[in-house]
């Protein structure tokens, strides 16, 4: 069961969008590549999308975060042309939440499929990456 603070309904739909440039093309990932957008840069747009689409529900002191992306990019867009990632929340399981995305350039889909974001208290998930941190410092973790 979600928690009552958190204002969410399933087909809440949220935005992202780029003017594709030199930042956004495979080869800033890979070298050699081509110049068409990144993938990396699709999903993060997607991702976006998905963020977007829940932020003003939540309380102040959370946040999602990204755990899962099952993401098809499917068609090269250039450098210059706009891609708009579109996310739709499909469920909520708790403080889970599931999002189907699509992303279109100025000419046709690029790229589809599910993103899994968790709701969480900003505090405590941060106390948690201190906590990790710490164990780095202290040589725990080789």
């Amino acid at each position: 069961m979600v928690n009552p603070g958190f204002r969410l309904k399933r087909g809440l739909k949220g935005t992202a969008q780029i003017v594709v440039d030199k930042k956004h093309l495979a080869t800033e990932f890979i070298q050699p590549s081509v110049e068409s957008l990144g993938t990396p840069v699709l999903i993060n747009l997607m991702n976006l999308a998905a963020f977007n689409a829940v932020k003003d529900y939540l309380p102040q002191g959370y946040t999602t975060v990204c755990t899962y992306v099952n993401v098809r990019h499917v068609a090269a867009t250039p450098p210059g042309m706009a891609v708009t990632a579109e996310a739709v929340l499909e469920e909520i399981e708790g403080n889970r939440l599931i999002f189907r995305v699509k992303a279109y350039d100025e000419a046709e889909l690029v790229g589809e499929g599910v993103i899994e974001r968790w709701i969480v208290e900003e505090e405590k998930f941060l106390q948690k990456v201190r906590e990790r941190k710490s164990l780095l410092i202290k040589g725990s973790i080789s």
